[in-house]
């Protein structure tokens, strides 16, 4: 980013109304932003403000958390509800399975799905956030099984299986690495893929502290990477060198001070987790670019009734879905 840039939560406009849990988000070049919705399905915005609802059909607790839009008009949906797993959602909202089990493994309430081509052909990355259940056993620091699924021609597998609370995951624009929010160990990770699909070690791209806790992430055209922090309420640029500035910020000192003292002690807990649900942005929880030139940056979250969003001077990288 060639100057420091900052906005302030009077300076964003918003969109969309009645959401319901819109923790991840997804733009199009068509002007369509797409939501997950608690109700069981997504919900999308239009360019001109009206909304749709596409929900499932047949399946109880489903609970839609990261989801990736598909060629054909669906969506690779992980359930954050009691049968976990990832599924696939048709555009006539047929639900069906695509990955609940692996190697003997009944996949838990899982976390997100990104659907990656870069490498020529269809590929899945499945984040569950811990083998605990239920997962909030995994908010203490001293825990990290978190797991990555990925699944290709060659079926499904478990690729990583030590993070500290797996949280949105994502193959960079130039398909070289795999990177991976682990919101309770507090860094954003990667790995190398390699040729065969497995993943070489993991390098910490950033480290984070005071009040950050990073849940979903997008990436930027000048090879920056944008953090969403859920408690906090912070949006955070990671720059290429690793340098972080804050970009937004709507946290309460107050809820900071005690999940940074419950963290620290290893009691970290759902109070926690959800203390930034107050704030006008609703427990931060996923950033991404739509609009023209990819400018328009868009804040998912998991209890805001809408979305927050504002002009950024810098573009976003072409997501895989971007011409769906």
């Amino acid at each position: 980013m060639s100057r420091p840039f900052r906005v302030t939560v009077p300076e964003l406009a918003f969109v969309g109304e009645d959401l319901r849990r819109p923790e991840c988000v997804a733009a199009t070049a068509r002007g369509l932003v797409h939501v997950s919705d608690a109700r069981g399905g997504i919900t999308t915005i239009g360019a001109d403000g009206g909304m749709s609802r596409l929900l499932a059909r047949g399946v109880a607790d489903f609970l839609p958390n990261g989801f990736s839009l598909l060629p054909d008009g669906g969506y690779a949906v992980a359930n954050l509800g009691p049968d976990g797993g990832a599924w696939r959602l048709a555009p006539d909202g047929a639900l069906t399975p695509e990955v609940l089990e692996v190697d003997g493994w009944r996949l838990p309430p899982t976390n997100f799905v990104h659907h990656d081509r870069t490498s020529g052909e269809d590929r899945l990355w499945i984040s569950v956030s811990t083998r605990h259940v239920p997962r909030e056993l995994a908010f203490d620091r001293r825990v990290a099984d978190g797991v990555i699924v990925l699944k290709d021609r060659h079926g499904a597998r478990v690729v990583v299986d030590d993070l500290g609370f797996a949280n949105e995951t994502k193959v960079s624009p130039d398909g070289r690495h795999l990177y991976v929010n682990e919101t309770v160990a507090r860094r954003l990770s990667r790995f190398p893929i390699r040729a065969d699909a497995s993943l070489g070690p993991r390098e910490t791209v950033a480290a984070f502290a005071d009040g950050i806790f990073p849940d979903g992430f997008e990436f930027d055209a000048e090879g920056g990477i944008w953090i969403a922090s859920v408690v906090s309420n912070r949006l955070v640029r990671v720059a290429p060198d690793g340098s972080q500035e804050v970009i937004l910020d709507d946290s309460d000192p107050e809820v900071i001070a005690a999940a940074e003292t419950a963290w620290a002690e290893a009691r970290l807990g759902r109070a926690e987790i959800d203390g930034g649900r107050a704030g006008t942005l609703g427990n931060l929880a996923s950033v991404t670019f739509g609009g023209p030139g990819l400018r328009t940056v868009y804040l998912g979250s998991l209890f805001a009734p809408r979305l927050a969003t504002f002009a950024s001077p810098i573009a976003g990288a072409e997501p895989p879905h971007w011409h769906y």
